[in-house]
């Protein structure tokens, strides 16, 4: 900071969730912030954003930042059970292999959840249709320099603060500036995504549905087949969420994005193969999904640090991951809200030592989660995992690894930061 009881100011690059997030968290713990995200203007029901998932801390803390906490409720459903199937496609039947109950989770759908955070914040720290282009330290240490693109005008601006976020996903472009030698791991598979808004559907499709997963509403089923797997549960709003992962080479990507431009004739083959693996049931309710998207899925190993001077990544920017343990919004979240305690605790005279806590606090969770989230995924999708003798099988497989496939062996899932315990204590 350059001026006595002026506040710190944390430019955040990145206004999806993970960027909204820090944003809020940082400015309850006194901070001006600015958002830099490229799209032009706030989403409000996105496509490409499906549903999610929110654990009982990510959920503490969202309500700790809304104005009516209830809210939370109004846009989720409560999910309560986990289960695992083992599906034959020629047959068209479904075993359980694996079942919890007296989960805690809520679904929601992307953008009601962004829409929630994005509400509490004052609309005019977004800057909207602006690219990050560049940082730079100043030399003596005290500032950092921000320079981005206005996508309209092709302006170049400049933006001075105290901190520089980087949460803009899992192509940052903060990433490769810190670490020129960075690259994702192609995981083997690519996920078809669609959410079936049965409010403006037949009800055969609805009532098979409902038949073949009587549990619908408040599980989260996962159908296994042969080198695929496909999840299903139900949102807010009569919407039913799937995502069916696919084993295939790494798909041509074009521009900074994971997703792939999809055809009628993809469209027309997923729906054939459909019918060959899934349920006659689950198939209808796919080929009844109107847009369905791809996108090709990466991780990464674990960072070494995700902090450098005055820099920090959050959320998926800082730790890319599967999809497969539910922990990418949670981990933004609670990423975004250990962050903004630790600045709050150490203050802005001590920056550094709020930027290592953070690290210290949040690199050992999300490192793990992230490695138990691709096994789950190998195993899931029939892939080769070292040191095992063969892929897993959901008709064969063996106590032991039909309870890992359950979300309560995600590492560390329930452990609270201490620094968070306030949150705890007011929501």
């Amino acid at each position: 900071m350059n001026m006595k009881n002026q506040k710190p100011k944390a430019i955040v690059v990145g206004g999806s969730i993970a960027g909204e997030s820090c944003a809020k968290a940082l400015i309850s713990a006194g901070w001006d912030v600015v958002v830099i995200e490229k799209t032009r203007g706030p989403p409000t029901q996105n496509p490409t954003g499906a549903g999610l998932g929110l654990d009982p801390l990510a959920q503490k803390i969202v309500q700790s930042w809304l104005h009516e906490p209830e809210l939370l409720y109004n846009n989720t459903l409560p999910i309560t059970i986990t289960e695992n199937l083992a599906t034959e496609g020629e047959k068209k039947i479904s075993s359980v292999i694996g079942r919890e109950e007296g989960g805690k989770y809520l679904t929601a759908y992307w953008a009601d959840l962004h829409g929630l955070i994005y509400n509490t914040l004052p609309p005019e720290i977004f800057l909207w249709g602006h690219q990050y282009l560049s940082f730079c330290i100043s030399e003596d240490k005290l500032t950092i320099k921000v320079r981005a693109k206005d996508l309209e005008t092709d302006e170049i601006i400049e933006i001075v603060g105290d901190l520089l976020v980087g949460a803009d996903g899992i192509l940052s472009s903060i990433g490769p500036s810190i670490l020129p030698n960075f690259k994702l791991r192609y995981t083997g598979y690519c996920a078809w995504r669609g959410v079936f808004n049965f409010s403006e559907n037949d009800s055969e499709t609805i009532l098979g549905i409902r038949k073949s997963y009587p549990d619908i509403g408040k599980c989260f089923y996962t159908n296994i087949g042969s080198g695929s797997h496909i999840i299903l549960t139900e949102l807010k709003k009569e919407k039913f969420n799937w995502v069916w992962y696919v084993n295939q080479p790494e798909p041509e990507l074009k521009g900074n994005t994971t997703s792939v431009k999809v055809s009628s004739d993809m469209i027309e083959e997923l729906h054939q193969r459909a019918e060959q693996v899934w349920l006659p049931e689950l198939s209808r309710m796919i080929k009844a999904t109107k847009d369905p998207f791809l996108n090709a899925i990466y991780d990464c190993d674990p960072l070494e640090k995700i902090i450098w001077d005055r820099v920090v990544l959050t959320g998926d920017a800082a730790h890319p991951t599967t999809p497969h343990s539910a922990r990418s919004t949670n981990m933004a979240i609670i990423d975004a809200a250990v962050l903004g305690k630790c600045l709050e605790k150490w203050g802005p005279d001590h920056l550094y030592s709020a930027l290592e806590e953070y690290q210290s606090i949040r690199k050992p969770v999300t490192s793990a989660q992230v490695l138990h989230s691709r096994r789950l995924g190998q195993m899931k999708q029939g892939l080769s995992i070292p040191g095992r003798e063969r892929p897993f099988d959901p008709k064969t497989a063996s106590l032991e690894d039909s309870e890992f496939i359950l979300n309560k062996h995600v590492p560390l899932v329930d452990v609270v930061p201490p620094i968070l315990d306030s949150i705890f204590r007011s929501a």
